[in-house]
């Protein structure tokens, strides 16, 4: 990931393995982790089982929120491709019946949104 996209606050991919390393007391018994993308300190992970958003607090970071969300409580999702002279494409997560999408992340064009649509589709319909 670029310096620039983490600056604009673009998300880039993360290798499994690299996630699982440093993840991997997070999950639970047969959990795997699917796709992981960092934005800056932050960090969020598909897993088969749930959604994991890892946030980085503070100025030191060593406050770190640790987010689970089940793919069941996800009520719609959708994803927005960038245009051609655009440099991401955005993702929005609606949460049980909010009126206003609970998580949104950038993707930079490193990300293929369509996966990220594929394993949301797979785990939530």
């Amino acid at each position: 990931m670029g310096i620039f996209s983490a600056l604009l606050g673009n998300a880039g991919a993360v290798n499994p393995d690299e996630l699982n390393k440093k993840y991997n007391q997070l999950l639970a018994d047969n959990e795997q982790i699917e796709l992981g993308f960092k934005l800056i300190r932050d960090t969020f992970i598909f897993t088969n089982k749930r959604l994991i958003f890892i946030n980085v607090q503070g100025i030191t970071g060593n406050k770190t929120e640790y987010k689970s969300i089940s793919y069941k409580s996800i009520s719609r999702f959708s994803i927005e491709t960038a245009g051609s002279f655009e440099l991401d494409a955005e993702l929005k997560i609606w949460i049980s019946s909010e009126a206003q999408p609970s998580i949104r992340a950038q993707f930079n064009k490193s990300v293929n949104v369509y996966e990220v649509q594929k394993v949301l589709a797979h785990h939530v319909l």
